[in-house]
This record gives C-alpha cells, structure tokens and sequence, in this order.
C-alpha cells in the first residue's frame, strides 16, 4: 500500500487520539465522510493500521519503574530461542522484547513496581532458558514516551 500525504495525516491523527469521530477526522483532512471512512478501513485492512488501544498511565496502576534488560546466551539454536521468547515474552512485565546485535543478543524493556517486585522478575526471567548474562538498567527518568510512530518521510 502506498501512503499519500491524506493517509499520513489520518495516521497522525489517529495515533493522537483514535476516538476522534469519523465526521471530524473527515473535515481534518478535507474530505467528505465516506472517502474519509474507507481510507481508514483501508488502513486496517492493510495492516498499516494494527490494532486501537488504551495507553495506561503506569504509575498510576503501580509500575512506575522501567528496567532495561539485556540478555546474553552462548546459544543461538533453533531449539533455545523458541524456548527463551516464549518463555519471556509470555511474563506480563515485558512491554518490549528485541532480538538486537551488537555484545548484548536481547534486550527487554520491563514494568515493575519497585526493585523488590524485579527480583521477583529476574527469578522467573532466568527459569526461561539457560543464559550467559543478565544485566539490569533502571531508568531514573523518563525524558520522552511516545507510542506515534513518524507519518511524514524523513
């Protein structure tokens, strides 16, 4: 699918706000509702657009602590990595979960409540697979969150 400036800008204002009415989101952009509401069913269809969510204030519901935690393995089999991102990626604390290269082989953004409540992660992240090394990261503070992703081509 390719993307005109009217899709970029329906994406924009999507990702702000996607409970904006269809009648709004059609006279932002300029066009009448119908085409407005297709191009948005397109964006679905098309899987540019995946799913509308909730974004949830974590300190408010008892995680304000973020932990950044790189993973590395002396295997790299079929077998262990099916294990490992299984294993990890089903433990709720995980927001985030990549495969990166470079010294570390995994890294994984974490929610906790507090270091205590990490400890508790840390034992059922280890029960996963064998690993290497672990090594923990806690942020002291959050300069920039976004979950928009760039609309407009660098």
């Amino acid at each position: 699918m390719t993307l005109d400036s009217i899709d970029r800008r329906l994406l924009a204002i999507l990702q702000d706000d996607a409970t904006v009415p269809i009648a709004e989101l059609a006279q932002r952009v300029g066009l009448s509702q119908t085409p407005c509401w297709k191009r948005v069913k397109s964006l679905y269809d098309e899987g540019v657009i995946t799913r509308r969510v909730a974004l949830v204030d974590r300190a408010r519901v008892g995680l304000p602590l973020i932990v950044f935690v790189s993973v590395r393995t002396s295997r790299h089999d079929a077998e262990w990595i099916e294990a490992f991102a299984k294993g990890a990626g089903a433990l709720p604390e995980v927001l985030e979960f990549y495969r990166i290269s470079g010294e570390v082989d995994y890294l994984l953004k974490v929610a906790v409540a507090d270091i205590a409540a990490y400890d508790h992660f840390y034992k059922r992240l280890i029960a996963t697979a064998p690993l290497a090394d672990v090594s923990s990261s806690f942020a002291m503070e959050e300069i920039k969150f976004t979950t928009a992703v760039p609309t407009t081509p660098a």
